[in-house]
């Protein structure tokens, strides 16, 4: 199985190239296809099995076609992508920087700990794909510089480390903003009850991926 046999577009696809990527990890053998065909994902793996890729490679094509269909004037937020850390989510925004360099998608990663000069300036100029942690996007949001009423896609990465870092309540308060119609993708290493509950609520007959490291 390579890239090609998954009806990748050619940006993506030379992109993938310039990373060096040839052969699918198994999460992304699975997952890319469900999410192309819009299905909702629930995907139990760890750090480690190519599971930004799995997501963020399936978004960029599917934001990109939409794009094409109906362009825009103002650059409105379409896809949340919401970690437990700083680090994750640098670490999938410049996954998304990577995959998407051949296509004209903006996107930010915001996380607190830092001045929120430069991050809502980023705002102001429109983006397309937001990475975040809860806190600094609860906090933006509150202050009226972040709306989450255009998205089409949510991304849950780490769902169980939400839990143990005591996001719960953030993470719940964010969806709670979020457009009923949307596709949700939710990632997590372990399904501890209260994680499975969460991902009753958020998914509509999900496609299950589960992969071992």
């Amino acid at each position: 199985m390579s890239f090609n046999n998954l009806q990748l577009i050619e940006p993506v696809l030379k992109a993938l190239i310039h990373e060096g990527y040839t052969k699918p990890t198994p999460i992304q053998e699975k997952s890319i296809p469900a999410i192309l065909q819009h299905k909702d994902l629930l995907g139990c793996a760890q750090t480690g099995t190519g599971k930004t890729a799995a997501f963020a490679i399936p978004m960029l094509q599917l934001m990109h076609e939409q794009q094409q269909q109906s362009p825009q004037g103002r650059r409105n937020i379409k896809a949340l992508v919401l970690t437990p850390t700083r680090e994750l989510a640098i670490q999938i925004e410049e996954s998304f920087k990577a995959y998407g360099r051949y296509l004209d998608l903006r996107h930010l990663v915001i996380f607190g700990g830092v001045s929120q000069v430069a991050q809502v300036n980023a705002l102001r100029r429109g983006v397309d794909i937001l990475v975040a942690t809860p806190g600094r996007l609860l906090d933006l949001m509150n202050q009226g510089h972040i709306s989450l009423r255009d998205i089409k896609f949510f991304v849950l990465d780490e769902a169980d480390r939400m839990l143990d870092m005591g996001f719960v309540h953030d993470v719940k308060r964010v969806i709670a903003k979020l457009p009923a119609k949307r596709q949700t993708l939710f990632f997590s290493a372990t399904m501890p009850p209260e994680i499975q509950q969460l991902a009753n609520v958020l998914l509509t007959n999900p496609v299950k991926v589960a992969v071992t490291p």
